[in-house]
């Protein structure tokens, strides 16, 4: 059998589609899989890194305004998109494909509506509570819609009546023990440990509001803290070596029980000891935060398509099992008051614990590779 999967532009797209694709190769090994995305964004080292077949083809979305740049933009976009429906049909026909999926971003457009022109089975999966442009178009053709939560049935059009079958979650954080991983951050018994951060490049706003709780928390017996500044924080991490955290290397600074780094790269074993989890709405961490079942305080970047990141987070709120502070609310003492309203009521904390587990899809990949082994038969 041969799968091709189409997906390109940020993590939160392909590596779902490497996972699912890496459990075909394992369980399925007489299967063939390429996989089709731009040759400027990260998929082009992300793909062939995981031992992949891959092709591009060039394609990028409009630009919402009507200035003279942007029109020409749009100009030489709407030339590149008849260009790449040309491509992907070049790729399909060269490839003849059993099944062909879509991942979301741009380039999962003209690959599949290509493959629905050519009676090909396709399926597409949506990360988010609310769905991208690309994937609301491709529900339309698509044999197969796959969900990461309910929600954001309600904002396609499908076909067929759309499946639940969550997002695929890093086997390391699936696998890692709540009290090994204390033993490992030295967390002793009764302690909180708060975890925050806000992606790998970091969030301004989330650092500002953080600056005074960090201070404070490195007082603290009872509470430890690790946050991650992101790899643009560096000039936030230098403003707490003045404030008394001492240098522990290049990239990270302490005090106390509070420890603030550039990057985190143990997640794993952070997310796995962490009593309260603080950070952005984006899929793949909530589903991560969902299959361990944690507390957590989500800040939405208002920065994403559709704004989207919201919808992921009220998913969890309205079923009690977030909290939520828009950035555009987001403030020190906000933030601080609802750390300690959620720390110092066990019984509120063990409740949002047990709704967020009750989220989780922790089979996700053998769902969904169950419905692609459907399209194939």
């Amino acid at each position: 059998m041969k799968f091709l999967f189409a997906t390109g532009g940020t993590a939160g797209h392909i590596n779902p589609a490497l996972a699912v694709a890496s459990y075909i190769r394992d369980n399925y090994p007489e299967s063939e899989i390429k996989f089709v995305g731009t040759g400027d964004h990260m998929e082009a080292r992300l793909v062939p890194n995981a031992g992949f077949d891959f092709e591009t083809i060039e394609i990028n979305g409009f630009k919402r305004s009507f200035s003279p740049k942007a029109i020409i933009f749009n100009i030489k976009t709407l030339f590149r998109l008849l260009q790449s429906e040309k491509a992907s049909k070049k790729i399909i026909n060269s490839f003849s494909p059993d099944v062909v999926i879509g991942f979301g971003g741009y380039v999962s457009g003209p690959v599949l509506q290509e493959a629905a022109r050519l009676k090909i089975p396709c399926c597409i999966h949506e990360q988010n509570a609310y769905p991208g442009i690309t994937n609301k178009q491709l529900a339309k053709v698509a044999d197969r819609v796959m969900l990461t939560v309910e929600d954001a049935k309600n904002h396609l059009e499908c076909k067929n009546e759309p499946i639940v079958t969550g997002l695929p979650v890093r086997g390391e954080i699936l696998n890692k023990n709540r009290e090994e991983a204390r033993r490992e951050l030295a967390i002793p018994e009764g302690a909180y440990l708060v975890l925050s951060f806000g992606g790998s490049l970091g969030a301004a706003p989330l650092n500002n509001a953080m600056h005074d709780i960090l201070v404070a928390n490195a007082e603290s017996e009872s509470i430890y803290h690790i946050h991650s500044a992101g790899t643009n924080g560096i000039e936030f991490i230098n403003t707490l070596e003045k404030e008394g955290f001492e240098r522990k290397d290049e990239f990270t600074v302490v005090k106390g029980n509070c420890e603030v780094r550039q990057y985190i790269n143990n997640m794993d074993t952070c997310l796995a000891a962490a009593d309260l989890v603080i950070g952005r709405a984006g899929a793949s961490s909530l589903s991560e935060i969902e299959a361990l079942g944690k507390a957590s305080i989500l800040i939405p970047s208002p920065y994403v398509a559709e704004n989207h990141q919201y919808h992921n987070a009220m998913a969890l709120v309205n079923r009690n099992a977030a909290r939520i502070i828009e950035e555009k609310e987001l403030t020190s003492e906000k933030l601080n008051a609802m750390i300690d309203e959620l720390l110092s009521n066990p019984e509120t904390l063990f409740e949002i614990e047990k709704n967020a587990a009750e989220m989780a899809v922790k089979d996700s990949r053998e769902k969904i590779c169950g419905v692609i082994m459907s399209l194939a038969k």
